[in-house]
């Protein structure tokens, strides 16, 4: 049996967790969440699901949070909200921009007000007012106003997942995404880094345009949106 040299991907949120961004966790040796403010992501050790209710104590009553991969049996005061199956995507070669000069730039923490109101407005739900601080992010500006914004999210010894790919509706249509995406590809690449990430499986529009940008599937893999009740 041939081993997979993506098998971390299982569990994403624990190894990144316990690796490249341990700075940015709370919890056990058995079980571990983003910091408040970073990201609503939780995670379990795989070689101890049982351990899940370690948690417990790391979060507020009423608090909703994700977790990724396969559901452990669940303490009886946490609800399961939603489950959210995504295509979990790898590109292992560089990727060609779009034609056309388009601007890329930095943002930085002076940005992070535009970063987080463009990004509420594509996709509620999964980023907050820090979560930049867990990559590099790239956006491109019109008339003073962020457009479109792409950037990086778990990452993990050498991967590096790509997110909050977003474009402002008014400005679709111009290939900003396919701009930011290669940008952000390649210069993993170039740093010794396999970009990958998830997208909705219902979204085939944008699993289209991922898999002609040099993306393949690995696998199907849910994200659990749950509430500690009580």
């Amino acid at each position: 049996m041939s081993h997979d040299p993506f098998a971390k991907l299982d569990n994403p949120a624990w190894w990144a967790l316990t690796g490249v961004q341990q700075s940015f966790a709370i919890g056990t040796k058995r079980v571990k969440r983003y910091q408040r403010g970073i990201l609503p992501f939780a995670a379990y050790d795989p070689a101890a699901k049982e351990s899940i209710i370690a948690l417990d104590e790391f979060l507020e009553a009423g608090e909703v949070f994700f977790l990724i991969g396969e559901l452990p049996s669940l303490p009886a005061h946490w609800t399961l909200l939603k489950e959210l199956p995504c295509a979990q995507m790898i590109n292992q070669a560089a990727v060609s921009p779009p034609d056309g000069e388009v601007s890329i730039a930095r943002l930085t923490e002076v940005h992070s007000n535009d970063m987080y109101n463009l990004i509420q407005k594509v996709q509620p739900g999964y980023y907050e007012h820090n979560t930049r601080r867990l990559g590099s992010y790239y956006g491109i500006w019109q008339q003073d106003k962020l457009v479109a914004i792409a950037g990086e999210r778990m990452r993990l010894e050498e991967l590096t997942e790509i997110s909050a790919i977003c474009t402002d509706p008014e400005y679709t249509g111009r290939k900003y995404a396919q701009h930011l995406i290669a940008h952000l590809c390649n210069t993993n690449l170039d740093q010794g880094n396999i970009p990958f990430l998830h997208v909705l499986e219902t979204n085939q529009r944008a699993i289209g345009l991922y898999e002609y940008m040099g993306f393949t599937k690995r696998r199907t893999i849910s994200f659990w949106q749950l509430k500690k009740t009580v």
